[in-house]
C-alpha cells in the first residue's frame, strides 16, 4: 500500500481536485455563511444610512479579478438599490467600465423604476491611477466633466449638489490593486476622517487593510468569503435574496471549502508516508 501512494501519479490528484470542486457545483450545494464583525460593519452601515444617501461606487477591479470581486460589487448594488441610495459609479482602471455596466445591467434588470441620472450615475473611467482620488477629493467637477456616454455632469439631476467626494454619504471600494483600497485611505479618509470608506478586495489584499480598521475603514470584505457572508446578511434582512440565484458567493464556497479539505487530506498522507518511511529506514 505504501509502495503504491509512493509512486501514485500525479494525474489522479489533479482528478480528484477536479472532482472536489465540480461535484458541489454540480449538485448546487452550499453551506450557512455567518458574517464576521468586519463584514457586518458594513452591511450595518449601508443599512442604517438614510434612504436617498449619495454613495460613491468605486469599482477598481477588471475581468481577471472579477470571480472573486463581482459578487460583492454586486451584492453591494442590490443593497444599496433597496435602500433606494443615490449610486455614482467611478473607476481607475482602464479596464473597469464593463465591471460598472454589469453592476447597471443588475439594476436595469432588478430595479427598472431606477431613473438613470436620477438614482444612478456612470462617471465612467478616469485615467491618473491615485491622481484621480487626490483631485476629486477636494474638486470632483475640476477633473470629472462628464459622465461615461460624454454627458456634462452639470446637466445630471443628481451631479448638481456634488463639489466633491466630501459630499459622499459612503463610499463604496470594491478594488484589487492600485489605483484602490490603499489609495482612498491614504488620500481620503486619513486627511478627511469625516468620510466613510468601506472596502472589498482580493483575498491576497486583505491582511494588508486589517490595521485600517475602524478608524480609516468601516469594515472590510476579503475575497470571495467576504462576499458570501455579505451576501448572507443580505438574505436575512431582505428574504427575497435568499434563493441560491442571488448568492453567487455563497454558491463558491463549497467548490472552495472541498478543495481546502483535499489538499489538507493530500499534506496529511503526505506527512504519514514520510514519518513511516523513516521509521522504516531506523529499522
Amino acid at each position: 500500500m505504501l509502495r503504491f501512494f509512493q509512486t501514485l501519479d500525479r494525474r489522479w490528484i489533479f482528478l480528484l481536485m477536479l472532482l472536489a470542486v465540480s461535484i458541489p457545483l454540480l449538485l448546487q450545494r452550499t453551506y450557512p455563511e455567518i458574517p464576521t464583525r468586519m463584514v457586518q460593519n458594513v452591511f450595518d452601515f449601508v443599512e442604517d444610512l438614510p434612504s436617498g444617501s449619495r454613495v460613491l461606487m468605486a469599482w477598481d477591479y477588471e475581468p481577471a479579478s472579477e470571480g472573486e470581486l463581482a459578487p460583492m460589487a454586486i451584492a453591494f448594488v442590490r443593497h444599496c438599490c433597496e435602500k433606494r441610495h443615490k449610486l455614482y459609479f467611478l473607476t481607475t482602471w482602464p479596464a473597469g467600465p464593463p465591471m460598472i455596466a454589469k453592476s447597471i445591467a443588475e439594476i436595469r434588470t432588478r430595479y427598472p423604476q431606477l431613473v438613470y441620472g436620477q438614482d444612478y450615475v456612470n462617471l465612467g473611467y478616469k485615467a491618473g491611477d491615485e491622481g484621480v482620488i487626490k483631485v476629486i477629493v477636494t474638486d470632483l467637477k475640476k477633473y470629472i466633466t462628464t459622465d461615461h456616454f460624454l454627458t456634462d455632469v452639470n446637466a445630471i439631476p443628481m451631479m448638481k449638489t456634488i463639489s466633491s467626494v466630501q459630499d459622499m454619504d459612503l463610499i463604496l471600494n470594491v478594488s484589487a490593486g492600485r489605483a484602490g483600497t490603499k489609495e482612498w485611505v491614504q488620500y481620503v479618509t486619513t486627511p478627511f476622517p469625516k468620510i466613510k470608506l468601506a472596502a472589498g478586495v482580493t483575498g491576497v489584499q486583505a491582511p494588508l487593510f486589517y490595521p485600517y480598521i475602524p478608524e480609516q475603514l468601516i469594515g472590510l470584505l476579503g475575497a470571495i468569503k467576504g462576499a458570501a457572508e455579505y451576501e448572507a446578511a443580505l438574505a436575512k434582512r431582505y428574504p427575497q435574496f435568499a434563493a441560491p440565484k442571488f448568492n453567487e458567493g455563497v454558491r463558491r464556497m463549497a467548490p472552495q471549502l472541498w478543495a481546502h479539505l483535499l489538499v489538507l487530506l493530500l499534506i496529511m498522507a503526505g506527512n504519514v508516508i514520510y514519518l513511516v518511511e523513516r521509521r522504516r529506514g531506523r529499522r
